[in-house]
């Protein structure tokens, strides 16, 4: 049987490829990390016996430190941890409170001032640098001063990832952002969860390539390993996602845990103008994740913009009724598609988003995904000299 020629198929095919990615990548990536198995309980018995140093690291947030700290100190956690507060150049009150709780928990909690930054070094990861020499313990979880651990257990349920496999140097968690009204919202928590689908499929599958500072763990000998942010000490972005590359480049094990229990949550931006700059900053330091990792994500989130791109050339090219037929069908399969992957992947990871907004969010944000590729084309993102 003879195929008909090239010039005789709809040119909405064009599509299909594209299409055939997006489904690859569901399949590879994102269902094998939604069907993973569930993980245990925190009154489970596990591997609870390890100490464990929690660093935080604040730069004028006493109102957010009230609420957070309480939380941490208070986590049921018997093998028993402290809490290492880096106040970094704050001038509000966080000094004087901070010397409270090293007299109400001594042993339990310490304090690390910073009063400048050298020149040449990102202020956080100076700051955290400090953190971490001053921390007792091998095992260093990590979080931000506008985070809240949902649960009590928080500490150690993701303490339990560096038992994994026989033992690893990393522990990917997930952060997700407080539900609010409104469109910006929705947009912020639908890019968590499509950002949250990539390094922790990704991750699942062996390939890590980033986590996020507001959930995450490491060991002080990956540190140590990664001669700290070294290599991006300039920087001011990517004390989180940098670090894992340069772990990960050296041969680093990584644990994913990430379900409700072990997760924190933050406060989104209330801005347009917010967002928009906040992830400028963390798309920025992408450009220096190894060469797979690029091209990995630069597949994926090609396949998805080219293919709103193509869309209005196709219905260019032709309008007859078996090319817009054709494009029907793929636009179909797609949403059907899209549905798929996120709404699975939001139930598990405990994230509330109405289906029906996800293809809308979806075509929004690669949008915007696109406008921050442009922005950092032709203005390059703030280092320091």
């Amino acid at each position: 049987m003879l195929l008909p020629p090239l010039t005789s198929l709809p040119p909405s095919l064009i599509l299909l490829p594209l299409l055939l990615v997006q489904l690859w990548y569901w399949a590879r990536y994102f269902r094998p990390f939604t069907r993973r198995p569930l993980e245990a309980l925190a009154e489970e018995p596990g591997p609870d016996s390890e100490p464990v140093s929690l660093i935080l690291c604040t730069h004028n947030e006493l109102d957010n430190l009230r609420e957070l700290v309480p939380i941490l100190l208070n986590q049921d956690y018997p093998a028993g941890f402290e809490l290492v507060l880096i106040n970094d150049r704050s001038h509000d009150e966080t000094e004087l409170y901070a010397q409270q709780l090293a007299q109400y928990y001594p042993g339990r909690f310490r304090l690390v001032t910073v009063t400048h930054t050298p020149a040449g070094f990102s202020p956080k990861k100076y700051a955290l640098t400090l953190g971490i020499k001053a921390a007792q313990h091998e095992r260093l979880l990590f979080t931000d001063a506008d985070c809240r651990p949902v649960t009590y257990d928080w500490l150690r349920l993701m303490q339990r990832g560096f038992s994994q496999k026989n033992g690893t140097d990393l522990v990917l968690g997930f952060s997700g952002y407080t539900e609010e009204p409104g469109l910006l919202n929705q947009l912020i928590r639908y890019e968590t969860l499509l950002t949250a689908a990539q390094y922790l499929g990704l991750a699942w599958a062996g390939h890590p390539y980033m986590g996020v500072g507001r959930n995450l763990g490491y060991t002080r000998g990956t540190f140590q390993s990664t001669k700290g942010f070294a290599s991006h000490i300039r920087r001011l972005s990517g004390d989180d996602d940098l670090l894992v590359q340069d772990a990960v480049a050296l041969g680093a094990r990584v644990a994913v845990v990430a379900d409700p229990p072990a997760q924190t949550l933050s406060e989104p931006a209330h801005t347009w103008a917010g967002w928009w700059r906040q992830k400028r900053r963390h798309l920025s330091a992408g450009s220096r994740y190894r060469a797979p990792d690029r091209r990995r994500l630069a597949i994926f989130m090609g396949s998805h913009v080219l293919f709103y791109l193509l869309t209005p050339a196709v219905l260019a090219v032709s309008l007859s009724l078996e090319n817009s037929l054709s494009l029907g069908v793929l636009w179909l399969a797609r949403t059907l598609l899209l549905l798929t992957a996120y709404i699975p992947l939001a139930r598990r990871l405990g994230q509330k988003l109405p289906a029906a907004t996800l293809p809308f969010l979806d075509f929004i944000y690669l949008a915007f995904y696109c406008a921050w590729g442009f922005s950092l084309l032709v203005r390059r993102p703030l280092q320091w000299k």
